[in-house]
């Protein structure tokens, strides 16, 4: 689904408003329903002030009781009064002694308080003969509700500021805890460590911010394979300078001090030559390496394309047997001549090299589905099988002399000696520009334990 951190917004701030309407209702009808009672001690004084009405005027008559009602109203600056009640049913109707029993003339002390009335209601204390009435206006102090604007500002704005609040944090960390470990991730790679990757980090999270941070994570991997690859093609070009710089200086002296002019002079030319090659071919594969062209403009014969190679390779090396197992035409579409040609060109020649005087190299080409496969098989020394990955690497070149064959272990060392040991890497970054792969594997003679020679496979689509 896309989107999904939009939804996920939308759901949390959803639920969480009507949350938070929801909420503030509730209290706010809690607090007002709490609030509409009369205290319990102010009950109390009611009661307390009926019972003493109702003492004055059995003890001590209606004018000493008159006389209280006005110390009372004016202590509690409100109205008070004791009246009777006479309820006559008429046309010989009769009344339930429970209904005479509960007649009021004011409200019960009991009962809510409307809290948004202006006037305090008059409240009734019955005496004990039950027709006898004890009423008060409720006294201003003894009001339920005195607080009810504060808490109502508090309800409306206090609480939900609150919620919000906590809405927002829990937003605040849903959000910010990915992010926090992508710029950590990204300090720690600034830093110079470019295995930090961040998507595992995040755990089962599934968003636009995980696919931010798989998309770090390619970053990080691409730039920092680009930087791991740029420092070791540094490295190795400045091992391999030495040589030819350490014989340009010799051929110089030679020259000044007028020792076989024209043999230093030709070592010079020589010398430059392989220095030009050595940074074309540096140049060429730092390019690859970092910009990964698509090499995909041209439409080609490749059977043509190899005829012409293995011509010129034949050329260069007559002692050789090259056999060529061609189809009469290969259209490859969208791809490149060029780069197909000098990495086809580079393995060649390279298999020629490693094959021995009157030795073979075969080349087929054959139509698997959408692919065409190119196999190329000298008959060398083959390659050890550790390393067989490794040939691609820039400066590697397999070191024959260091071969171990104790016991048929197979076990061998590999180190850069002579030449450049760019042609396969070169290769390699050139089919994979035009949409194609290259591997290698020895192959064998029947019932034999050692490679009878390396075989080059290379699979380039038709169409790329």
């Amino acid at each position: 689904m896309k989107n999904k951190l939009l939804w996920k917004l939308c759901w949390i701030v959803g639920v969480g408003a009507v949350l938070l309407f929801w909420i503030v209702d509730r209290v706010v009808q809690q607090t007002e329903q709490y609030m509409s009672f009369i205290a319990l001690e102010h009950q109390q004084q009611l009661k307390a002030y009926g019972q003493e009405a109702e003492a004055i005027l059995n003890s001590q008559g209606q004018a000493a009781l008159a006389s209280w009602l006005l110390s009372l109203q004016e202590r509690e600056q409100t109205w008070a009064g004791v009246v009777t009640t006479s309820i006559k049913p008429l046309a010989k109707g009769r009344l339930p002694k429970q209904f005479v029993k509960g007649f009021l003339l004011g409200r019960s002390i009991e009962w809510k308080i409307h809290l948004y009335f202006k006037e305090n209601p008059i409240m009734d204390i019955p005496f004990s003969d039950g027709y006898t009435h004890f009423l008060i206006r409720l006294p201003q102090r003894m009001r339920p509700g005195i607080y009810l604007p504060y808490v109502h500002l508090l309800l409306q704005i206090g609480l939900p500021f609150i919620l919000l609040c906590f809405l927002s944090l829990v937003l605040y960390r849903h959000f910010m805890a990915p992010l926090q470990k992508l710029k950590k991730a990204t300090q720690q790679f600034s830093n110079g460590n470019f295995d930090v990757r961040v998507k595992a980090a995040l755990g089962r999270r599934d968003d636009e911010l995980t696919t931010l941070a798989h998309t770090f994570d390619e970053m990080a991997e691409r730039t920092g394979a680009l930087i791991l690859t740029q420092r070791q093609l540094l490295a190795d070009l400045s091992h391999e300078v030495r040589t030819p710089l350490a014989r340009i200086d010799m051929a110089v002296d030679c020259i000044e001090h007028n020792i076989h002019p024209e043999k230093a002079l030709s070592r010079l030319r020589y010398e430059a030559a392989t220095m030009r090659e050595l940074v074309e071919d540096v140049l060429t594969l730092a390019w690859l390496n970092n910009e990964k062209p698509c090499l995909n403009k041209e439409d080609f014969d490749l059977v043509e394309l190899i005829s012409v190679i293995c011509e010129d390779a034949s050329f260069e090396y007559p002692e050789r047997i090259l056999r060529t197992e061609l189809p009469e035409q290969a259209i490859l579409q969208h791809s490149s001549q060029r780069a197909l040609g000098q990495a086809l060109e580079n393995i060649i020649r390279n298999a020629l090299r490693h094959t021995d005087n009157l030795g073979q190299v075969v080349i087929s080409l054959t139509k698997q589905a959408s692919l065409i496969v190119i196999d190329v098989k000298d008959h060398g020394p083959g390659v050890p099988v550790g390393l067989l990955n490794d040939i691609f690497r820039p400066f590697f070149q397999v070191d024959k002399s260091r071969l171990n064959h104790s016991e048929g272990s197979g076990v061998y060392e590999g180190k850069k000696r002579g030449g450049f040991g760019l042609g396969l890497a070169l290769a390699q970054r050139q089919i994979a520009a035009v949409g194609g792969y290259i591997y290698a594997r020895n192959h064998y003679q029947e019932n034999a334990d050692s490679p009878a020679g390396l075989h080059m496979i290379i699979e380039l689509p038709q169409k790329a």
